[in-house]
């Protein structure tokens, strides 16, 4: 669903006060931001490991732009289109003593253009869907300088033979969903050079996601008992986080670290 499509109540039950919006975790930004600084010209290039431009596109909250801003000396732009979520994520900057190396701006990711950039390394945790992967990919091209990096997770098949319940599901809420290699080849065809990737474990859904967010769902369920539409939208998130716990095995989200060729 688009995000400017979504109803209220799904900020209701995607409140600013989760501690993520999105399956990750510390521990996958760290690997990822590790893959970057440490190879090819990265390993012996200082500025180009602190990445003085960094780009946080649909930041949410702000769970992995505070890990940025702890492990790099860079300044970021987080950029989101829901208010509460940059509130939250300037409270949490401040209390951790890094408000000043992070600036929000509060747009739509699709209004980004070349004239924004260039940055030296973006980064999207399960947030390029929104426009699409490979529509994604394309619009951060433009916004790099030559060489710079973009760390993005995505959702994929892990497996190749995944249950029907999965694919149903999946056909009517995310059908673009794709395997790993897929991902790969639209990353090259789109003029990146691949530094890695590897799965999320399944800790990062449950531990910083799932389980707040089945939390909440308990909470919100008693509090809209006799509102139907409300309900529906509650147990259709409670269907995904099931599914997701019967087959972990099938489908996760991939971190891709990649760089814009310099030609």
């Amino acid at each position: 669903m688009d995000s400017d499509q979504l109803p209220e109540f799904f900020y209701e039950i995607f409140a600013a006060s989760l501690p993520r919006l999105g399956p990750g975790d510390e521990a996958s930004t760290l690997k990822a931001l590790d893959l970057w600084r440490w190879a090819g010209p990265q390993r012996k290039n200082r500025a180009a490991r602190c990445a003085a431009r960094i780009l946080d596109i649909g930041c949410g909250n702000g769970a992995q732009t505070l890990v940025l801003a702890r492990h790099t000396e860079g300044s970021i732009l987080a950029v989101d289109n829901h208010q509460p979520f940059l509130d939250e994520l300037q409270r949490r900057a401040k209390a951790a003593g890094v408000s000043g190396r992070i600036q929000v701006s509060l747009r739509d990711m699709r209004s980004l253009n070349a004239s924004d950039g260039p940055f030296d390394l973006i980064w999207s945790e399960g947030a390029l869907f929104v426009m699409g992967f490979r529509e994604g990919l394309t619009a951060c091209h433009s916004l790099l300088a030559p060489g710079g990096g973009l760390a993005a997770s995505e959702m994929c098949w892990l497996r190749p033979d995944p249950p029907d319940a999965c694919r149903q599901f999946f056909a009517e809420t995310y059908p673009a969903l794709t395997d790993i290699e897929t991902n790969l080849a639209a990353i090259r065809a789109c003029g990146y050079e691949i530094v890695g990737h590897f799965p999320q474990p399944e800790s990062a859904w449950w531990e910083p996601y799932y389980h707040p967010i089945e939390e909440r769902l308990g909470r919100l369920r008693k509090q809209y008992a006799a509102e139907e539409e409300k309900r529906s939208m509650i147990e259709g998130i409670q269907k995904e986080i099931d599914l997701y716990r019967q087959y972990a095995a099938f489908y996760g989200n991939v971190f891709f670290v990649m760089r814009r060729r310099w030609t």
